[in-house]
């Protein structure tokens, strides 16, 4: 007879999970719901809002409470963002990128000087973070880097441009990838931590955007800034090795995401059905409409068991890189789909900015491109099952 174990096989949130969620929850309703679609019209971006989110810790879940963080895990900073994602999926993706890329890469290898200098700023939300490693000619070939950085003395010299930066405007703290070394390819990137207060060093064309509109995303330049040598993160040429780790990290923030966006544009998708009659009936009791929404369910669920599965393995400290490309890709895809299934539910009405799900399907095409592109994460995905099967 085969031996059975449940001791690892939990799909309960405990009680202090739980709690997170349903703060979550109520801080999307009361604060993000009423002007979600005045902040996607002006592009504004919700500076009192994010204030009010550092207030409940939700922009330290994932530094140390040394450092002024909430001290919480992968799993926790999930729930959050789904929370948030269920009703504005911009706000979210704001949220997703301070925690897990320009705090997390700091946290994860600088030195203990860097961290106490910019840590506890960043978890108490007092500034927000960019990371920079997107370049108009290094999207998904980061290698193509072409922001070069010079020792001189006690400084490096940093010229260059990033695009694409979330939170490129609004984030006064950034880690930057910069080449050290042209003839070690990737292998001579290095990391950075710069500041805006550093002269040369701002931001510049601000995105005119089809989704995620009130997320800050601008492009940031580089003259002649003067770096302190003590901000570079680690070791020169280590900086790429470096972004690889914190993207995997992000990834399963990203999923999390998706899985939000498409649980609210599900949401929204049986409001409508429920009420909306034709041919004599809701569309709920209609079975073209009913087979939609069981599909939609099931993809949410296999997407939220993958993003929670990769966060689960990374607090557990098990290797998670697959697991998170492969949560990223299902849910971000996912999400699209469900968020389109959810427009053509509503019909015309699903084209009308009076209804969310047009903002739904345009803000989940992003999570698809984001952070490593769908493409991108076939690619991890299959290197790590060959490396698992290999002779």
């Amino acid at each position: 007879m085969i031996e059975t174990s449940t001791e690892s096989l939990d799909f309960t949130l405990s009680a202090d999970q739980q709690s997170i969620r349903e703060l979550a929850r109520d801080f999307a309703e009361t604060e993000l719901k009423p002007h979600r679609l005045e902040w996607d019209e002006s592009q504004e971006f919700p500076m009192d809002a994010f204030r009010k989110m550092a207030d409940l810790g939700f922009l330290g879940t994932l530094m140390p409470t040394e450092l002024g963080g909430a001290g919480l895990g992968a799993i926790e900073n999930a729930i959050i963002i789904e929370e948030i994602a269920r009703v504005d999926p911009a706000v979210a993706l704001s949220v997703a990128a301070h925690n897990g890329l320009c705090s997390s890469h700091i946290n994860k290898f600088a030195s203990k000087e860097i961290r106490e200098k910019y840590i506890p700023a960043l978890a108490k939300g007092e500034v927000l973070g960019a990371w920079g490693l997107t370049e108009p000619s290094a999207g998904s070939d980061a290698g193509g880097t072409r922001t070069v950085a010079v020792r001189e003395g006690d400084h490096y010299i940093i010229n260059g441009s990033k695009n694409f930066i979330t939170h490129g405007t609004v984030g006064k703290t950034a880690v930057i990838m910069a080449v050290t070394d042209r003839g070690k390819g990737a292998k001579g990137i290095s990391a950075f931590v710069l500041d805006k207060s550093m002269p040369g060093f701002f931001a510049s064309k601000k995105e005119n955007k089809l989704g995620m509109r009130c997320s800050d995303t601008s492009s940031l330049t580089m003259e002649n800034v003067r770096v302190p040598a003590s901000n570079l993160i680690g070791s020169e040429g280590e900086g790429f090795i470096q972004a690889l780790q914190v993207l995997d990290g992000g990834r399963i923030s990203i999923a999390a995401l998706s899985v939000g966006t498409a649980q609210g544009a599900f949401e929204a998708a049986i409001q409508y059905a429920q009420v909306r009659e034709q041919f004599g009936k809701p569309l709920a009791q209609q079975q073209a409409t009913q087979f939609k929404l069981a599909e939609m369910a099931m993809k949410i669920e296999a997407a939220r068991i993958l993003t929670m599965k990769a966060a689960w393995l990374r607090d557990t400290g098990q290797s998670f890189s697959k697991e998170a490309s492969m949560a990223k890709l299902f849910a971000s895809e996912a999400s699209v789909q469900i968020s389109e299934e959810a427009v053509q539910i509503h019909g015309g009405y699903g084209y009308i900015k009076e209804y969310p799900v047009e903002k739904f399907w345009r803000d989940s095409k992003l999570l698809t491109i984001g952070e490593g592109t769908s493409e991108v994460q076939r690619m991890v995905i299959a290197r790590k099952v060959m490396e698992e099967y290999a002779a």
